[in-house]
């Protein structure tokens, strides 16, 4: 069992969840791109969602597939890549816009503007230090949260960087979630809304450990409301403006 970091900075302070953009206002400018990024911002979401990988030449960037196929111009895989054949492909359904770095997002970061940054698939040791120096060197690391499917990631990261917190993407609830975060250190547990919704119970107990809890992905108002009741930490959504919008009405 791994000592525990500092808090999740994704707790909720008031009765409603902390809103996060995923891939940014995905729902409104095509997902993962700086423009998806500051709309969901200037929509008043603090959090944005992001995914990083590296390419072949090991800069991290923002890319949710394994492959470019669907959202940009090119074709194959991410990995295979370098960071300057990235950099002259468009992003599908915006003209212009390339495939940012992870360095570009962290430059857009301010007092108000975070980022919950998704760790997509297996990284080495060299990779994912990158990835940490890039936040400490952007100075903006405490406006930074990691989280990741992948334990062999965590571990690494828990090892690299022991007072950084972090947390636990799940495709499906564990049996103990509170045990699965101690057992890795994760200060945050992240689920499927729907499981959620589904196990409200866990919610409780999780935030009684002192692990934050944030449900993906939620769209529909009638399961904000059910994730609200349940006492989530944090919402990501891609309609981050709706929500924030709908939460309004029920201050």
């Amino acid at each position: 069992m791994r000592a525990v970091a500092g808090p999740s900075p994704l707790r909720r302070i008031d009765r409603h969840a902390v809103v996060v953009g995923h891939r940014g206002a995905s729902a409104r400018v095509p997902e993962n791109t700086l423009p998806a990024f500051r709309a969901a911002w200037d929509a008043g979401a603090a959090w944005v969602e992001a995914d990083t990988q590296p390419t072949a030449d090991g800069v991290p960037v923002i890319l949710h597939d394994a492959d470019l196929d669907r959202t940009t111009t090119g074709s194959g895989a991410v990995r295979a890549r370098t960071a300057a054949e990235l950099a002259a492909l468009e992003v599908t359904g915006l003209p212009g816009a390339t495939v940012p770095t992870v360095a570009e997002l962290l430059a857009l970061l301010t007092p108000a503007r975070r980022v919950l940054l998704e760790i997509k698939g297996p990284h080495t040791a060299d990779q994912l230090a990158g990835i940490i120096r890039y936040c400490r060197d952007s100075g903006c690391d405490d406006r930074v949260f990691l989280q990741s499917f992948e334990m062999p990631v965590l571990m690494l990261i828990a090892g690299l960087a022991t007072a950084r917190p972090f947390g636990l993407l799940v495709d499906r609830l564990d049996a103990d979630p509170v045990a699965r975060c101690r057992e890795l250190g994760a200060t945050a547990y992240h689920p499927r809304a729907r499981d959620l919704i589904e196990h409200p119970g866990v919610v409780p107990v999780l935030r009684a450990a002192g692990i934050t809890v944030a449900a993906w992905t939620a769209d529909d108002p009638a399961d904000w409301a059910r994730l609200t009741a349940a006492g989530v930490d944090a919402i990501i959504t891609n309609t981050p403006a709706e929500l924030l919008a709908w939460q309004a009405e029920r201050r």
